[in-house]
């Protein structure tokens, strides 16, 4: 999906103009202890405009209004406030004009926002996405054998890109081996100073065990600014070195580094050094977002990337997804059926631009913060 004339003002929403300040920990939040008051923000947008393929869309945000205090919401009780930033963009002109109303909900809608569940199967998930993120280790943190790389790729067909995120375990020559026919790759170099030996490693798999028209995306680094790794100037030169021994190996295609949506926002010059953005998002961590409207908490993250970087270049979620299991955030709760809430919602509201995370439960990982770094599992 590229975002193209999407409107610029999108941050005058006062959901959206909420502070970039915390990049380690994807928008952590203060929150209310009990008596949430459910808000619901509508943007209306026109999508590609002045294309055959523009559309207005009306998104309709759920979430929980943290800027009230437990005491506020329990006197407030069943009121929703709702705040409608109306803005269109053509092709020929630029007029935005905003228009906020305020009205109420009912106490059993308000109960059902913020109580919700699904009966959705994950078999059902994949076909509305554009891929799914896969790491190769078994519980214990070993690398993973062909063969039962081969047994999990099996339940990954429905997927049309898998990403990976480096090429320890063998897992570049592995998953070529394993794939279905017509998937595609988006490779990962996680060590930055081993990039020119990775790119070797992913040529030589390649002639192997495939071709370059395997790979749709490689990645020099994951997260480095946002982890405080790198500083925007390291991230240039790695995509520089990266790009420059993928050409000479014989790739065309796109380089680009991952970075969070906050990482980014905060540090536009990131834009100029990616073929496109990719970045990760994960309603989750905002702490004020309910499954079903994690999807168009994303394709709002996806149209405040592309603003911020001015608008020239396609944007794509390399990752966002729902844990199963941990602690409560927020308002946003770990389980199985709000997991299946939230990926339904991103593959309706913006699944071709999204990698979900992940294929599997990373029991070969600390618990992490709030217990759920181990559950991202979707299969």
């Amino acid at each position: 999906m590229l975002f193209k004339n999407i409107i610029k003002s999108l941050a005058a929403s006062s959901l959206i103009a909420q502070s970039l300040a915390q990049p380690v920990a994807h928008l952590h939040h203060q929150h209310a202890k009990r008596g949430v008051v459910v808000v619901t923000e509508t943007v209306v947008v026109t999508v590609n405009a002045g294309d055959e393929s523009a559309q207005t869309s009306t998104i309709n945000y759920v979430h929980a209004d943290t800027s009230v205090t437990a005491a506020e919401a329990d006197s407030t009780s069943t009121t929703a406030a709702q705040v409608v930033p109306t803005t269109t963009t053509s092709a020929t002109k630029e007029e935005e004009e905003k228009t906020t109303t305020t009205s109420s909900s009912s106490s059993s809608s308000t109960a059902a926002a913020a109580t919700e569940t699904s009966s959705s199967s994950s078999s059902d998930f994949g076909a509305g996405a554009k891929g799914i993120t896969y790491s190769p280790y078994t519980s214990s943190g070993a690398c993973k054998t062909l063969d039962e790389v081969k047994t999990d790729l099996a339940e990954l067909t429905d997927y049309s890109v898998i990403r990976l995120y480096g090429v320890d375990c063998n897992q570049v020559e592995n998953v070529m081996q394993a794939k279905a026919d017509g998937q595609k790759l988006f490779l990962g170099i996680y060590f930055m100073d081993a990039i020119t030996s990775a790119v070797e490693q992913i040529s030589d798999a390649v002639d192997s065990y495939g071709s370059w028209d395997d790979i749709t995306t490689v990645s020099v680094g994951n997260e480095l600014v946002n982890s405080g790794s790198a500083t925007t100037s390291q991230v240039k030169a790695y995509i520089s070195e990266g790009r420059a021994a993928l050409k000479s190996a014989g790739y065309t295609g796109s380089v680009v580094s991952v970075d969070t949506h906050v990482a980014i926002i905060n540090n536009p010059e990131l834009c100029e050094y990616s073929d496109y953005i990719a970045f990760n998002a994960h309603s989750y961590w905002d702490g004020t977002i309910y499954p079903s409207g994690a999807g168009d908490w994303l394709l709002l993250q996806m149209q405040r990337v592309w603003s911020a970087c001015g608008g020239e270049k396609t944007v794509l979620c390399s990752e966002s997804g729902w844990p199963t299991k941990g602690d409560t955030y927020g308002v946003a709760v770990p389980s199985e059926a709000n997991q299946a809430t939230a990926i339904s919602s991103i593959e309706s509201s913006c699944g071709d631009s999204t990698i979900l995370f992940t294929a599997f439960n990373d029991l070969w990982k600390s618990p992490g913060d709030y217990g759920v770094e181990q559950y991202w599992g979707i299969v």
